[in-house]
């Protein structure tokens, strides 16, 4: 009808037709997409989904029914002193059937529905076995509880021992919720009312409060009602959010009902209501006491008629009771009879959800936010675990951070030390970086890789390969900002690629480049200019020796290439020159040449004995320095070193020549030398 009535009220009859209400459009002008209640604007805040009746539509699993086997008799007295009316329960036939499916449907107190068991025997002995009729009700998630209701049906006494448990793992154990007895300690081993406080807060109480309200039998045609309320008497009831003892506590996913006992025996009910009946005796005889000096009066004798009634009353009621061994009458059926089974709660969603929903796998679960996930929103969702997983309260939210890994992971895990060394900020840990990064970030390059500093830490290519030479580089890391690898000795370069000024390569791996030697020469040389090369820390033998003296010389591509010869010859002997004109102020040494790395085309050298020339003068400067039996390496020019021109035989060597005692390692520089040779200008 609200919906009609709203339709009719957009539109309106007008001349000319049908017309839309601009009035009543405006109203909606200002409406907004509803928001999202886990969220304030964009900060999150506790949510919490509605109120419900968790029982309602459930399907209650009872471990007796009336009539499921096949058709009873039973029989129930509509009030005290009225004759029990009996009737059949036969689950074939809708109108007789009283299925556990009554105990959840729609309550309409004007069509109340039922549950009944099947008939059981009077118990007339405390020892007799326990009745243990049993409800179960799965709710099929875990919801937080704030009560647990049992209405039962009208003209049926309410059971006198009643357990309540409670499951948090879909069934598979059981913990004690609550117990109604009016004998606790000898029914369920526990005292009657006892006192909660925190350090049992999380156990079950047993009462027998049930037996004092509502009537023995409900006020006959009135149904009666027990609830349990889950966190009535608690102390920290006031301080929910902060007691994860009672968050335990009211948590469930399935509810089992027993009933042990309808009525108790009365060798055990004599404690109870042969009391109350003492007590309405007493009453009687105190009133007669009272009134024995006074005349009796019409009134006076119609209040002590209606006491003696009453004490006959309740003395024959007792009587029967004992008799029997019943509350009531023998003919009344002794069965359990619920018409409505309520769970008042909350789908569990610990803060972070405002609804729960059927989910693709066909499961109830939360609606989860604040980067939660789960059933019950129990745990951060996949890489949000910077910060531990926590409830969300009035006062944080607990929402979940996603892990910093600058975009080089998909996985992270939450580290507690680190979490509090971050003074409780951060906790999260990458794992398994891409794209060459490493660290609990991802946030620098792992070893053979350095950082592109044109590029940001993000990028898919922030870090780029080391590619340090294998063999001059001594190690695969190289610095991780500049990307400058570990060169060997004498080796230089990013990549440690080549060799340094002053060194050369060789054919080590352990020391690829090595100094170039540095040698000693016998002679003064001249440089590539035509100058002599002097060396200002040498000093002349003497004062006549003029420019001639000792120097250090390096030897390379460029002065071999601007000598006619190069050879090896070892200094046999010196001999006397005579009166030979040709050789006079000359000295000769009988040499024999070992090798010949150069020589020109015309050449006169040969392999073997030959005869040496040297200036007297510059031998008595010791310029060259010549020993016998000493091999040296000799550098000249044929023409111009000879005396008066090359004379056979004859191999003349002046200031302009490089005389440098010889190493066997200059061998391979020489043969070098040779192979370069096509270079020389």
């Amino acid at each position: 009808m609200a919906l009609k009535f709203t339709l009719l009220l957009m539109f309106f009859v007008a001349p000319g037709g049908w017309c839309v209400n601009e009035s009543f459009l405006k109203m909606f002008e200002g409406q907004q997409t509803p928001v999202d209640p886990c969220y304030d604007e964009d900060r999150p805040r506790r949510c919490i989904p509605d109120f419900v009746n968790a029982a309602f539509g459930v399907s209650v699993k009872a471990s007796s029914t009336c009539g499921i086997n096949g058709p009873v008799h039973y029989c129930e007295s509509p009030e005290p002193g009225a004759s029990p009316q009996c009737h059949v329960c036969d689950d074939s036939q809708p109108r007789n059937r009283f299925p556990a499916v009554h105990l959840t449907d729609l309550n309409n107190p004007n069509n109340v529905t039922c549950w009944r068991s099947d008939p059981l025997p009077p118990v007339t002995s405390i020892d007799a076995p326990p009745d243990n009729v049993t409800l179960t009700l799965s709710l099929g998630k875990k919801y937080e509880l704030t009560y647990v209701s049992l209405q039962f049906c009208p003209h049926t006494p309410k059971p006198d021992s009643i357990a309540i448990y409670k499951s948090m793992d879909y069934g598979k154990t059981w913990q004690p919720f609550q117990f109604y007895s009016s004998q606790c300690r000898r029914v369920y081993g526990r005292p009657n009312r006892a006192t909660i406080t925190k350090a049992n807060e999380q156990e079950a109480r047993c009462t027998d409060a049930h037996r004092y309200t509502g009537g023995e039998f409900s006020g006959f045609g009135q149904t009666s009602r027990i609830a349990f309320s889950t966190l009535e008497g608690r102390p920290s009831a006031l301080d929910f959010d902060n007691s994860p003892v009672l968050q335990d506590w009211v948590t469930a996913t399935d509810i089992k009902v027993v009933f042990n006992r309808l009525h108790m025996p009365i060798e055990d009910i004599s404690d109870s209501n042969l009391d109350l009946l003492d007590e309405n005796l007493y009453n009687k005889h105190q009133f007669e006491e009272e009134n024995l000096t006074r005349e009796p009066s019409v009134q006076l004798v119609n209040e002590m008629q209606s006491l003696d009634n009453e004490a006959n009353t309740k003395t024959s009621v007792s009587v029967d009771m004992a008799s029997n061994g019943i509350h009531g009458y023998h003919q009344v059926t002794h069965q359990y009879s619920v018409a409505d089974f309520a769970v008042g709660g909350r789908c569990k969603c610990n803060g972070h959800a405002s609804r729960c929903v059927i989910g693709r796998d066909g499961l109830l679960g939360c609606e989860c936010k604040h980067n939660t996930a789960g059933r019950d929103c129990e745990r951060c969702k996949p890489f949000h675990f910077d910060r531990p997983w926590g409830r969300a309260t009035a006062r944080d939210a607990n929402e979940c951070k996603a892990c910093e890994c600058n975009q080089h992971a998909r996985r992270c895990r939450f580290n507690m030390e680190l979490y509090k060394l971050s003074g409780r900020t951060s906790g999260g840990v990458c794992l398994k970086c891409r794209h060459y990064t490493a660290g609990r970030h991802c946030h620098y390059c792992r070893e053979g890789y350095y950082r592109d500093p044109t590029k940001l830490i993000t990028h898919r290519k922030a870090c780029k390969p080391c590619d340090c030479h294998p063999i001059g580089a001594s190690g695969k890391t190289c610095n991780q900002a500049t990307g400058q690898c570990p060169c060997k000795d004498g080796v230089i370069g990013i990549t440690c690629n080549r060799c340094a000024k002053g060194y050369q390569q060789s054919r080590s791996h352990i020391a690829p480049c090595i100094k170039i030697p540095v040698v000693q020469m016998m002679a003064t040389e001249e440089d590539d200019e035509g100058y002599p090369e002097e060396d200002p820390d040498s000093q002349p033998t003497s004062d006549h020796c003029g420019k001639c003296k000792a120097a250090t010389k390096r030897l390379n591509l460029n002065k071999y290439c601007k000598r006619d010869y190069a050879i090896m010859a070892k200094v046999i002997s010196q001999i006397e020159n005579g009166d030979d004109e040709h050789t006079k102020g000359w000295a000769r040494f009988v040499i024999n040449v070992e090798a010949i790395y150069k020589k020109s085309s015309n050449s006169r050298i040969w392999k073997g004995t030959m005869s040496m020339l040297v200036p007297v003068a510059d031998l008595n400067c010791k310029c060259p320095k010549i020993k016998a039996n000493r091999s040296y390496l000799i550098l000249g020019r044929e023409k111009d070193d000879s005396p008066n021109g090359m004379l056979t035989g004859k191999l003349g060597v002046t200031q302009r020549s490089i005389v440098i005692e010889w190493r066997d390692e200059w061998d391979q520089r020489m043969r070098r030398f040779r192979r370069r040779a096509r270079k020389c200008k």
